[in-house]
């Protein structure tokens, strides 16, 4: 017989691997609830996971004549403030500068554009509730 001893700092690492493996799952199953959302209010999905060195943006549509831009946050506990707040400035202007990006390599200099989160915040108890925050924030043209 083999013994195994689990030692804290084994412990630990273990679980941060499940707890990674869990948020990266949460991040693809929060991304397409968010998609199904949107094409239920008129939205016209362009792209999925537009990344850049630097940046990535969760999903790129269309409403009506507007390109949106659109950020997915999501939450299973409100331990740390909910979906909605977890956006910050730094992470505001690393999505302007993808953008602004996306905007440049596609050619749309003229093309009217803004950006939406979507904020899904998971309840064992109360169930899914899923936000959409349109116009969240504005353009950074200065980083």
């Amino acid at each position: 017989m083999v013994s195994v001893r689990f030692t804290e700092e084994r412990l630990r690492a273990a679980w941060n691997m499940f707890e990674k493996d869990n948020r990266h799952q949460l991040g693809k199953d929060s991304e397409q609830l968010a998609v199904d959302f949107l094409q239920k209010n008129g939205y016209t999905i362009i792209q999925r996971n537009f990344r850049i060195r630097g940046g990535e943006i969760d999903i790129i549509a269309k409403e009506k004549n507007t390109l949106v831009f659109i950020e997915v946050k999501s939450r299973t506990t409100t331990r740390y403030g909910h979906a909605i707040q977890s956006l910050t400035s730094q992470q505001q202007k690393r999505l302007s500068k993808t953008a602004l990006t996306y905007l440049y390599q596609h050619k749309m200099n003229n093309q009217s554009a803004r950006f939406d989160v979507v904020a899904i915040q998971k309840n064992q108890y109360t169930g899914t509730e899923i936000r959409l925050i349109r116009n969240a924030f504005e353009f950074f043209l200065t980083f």
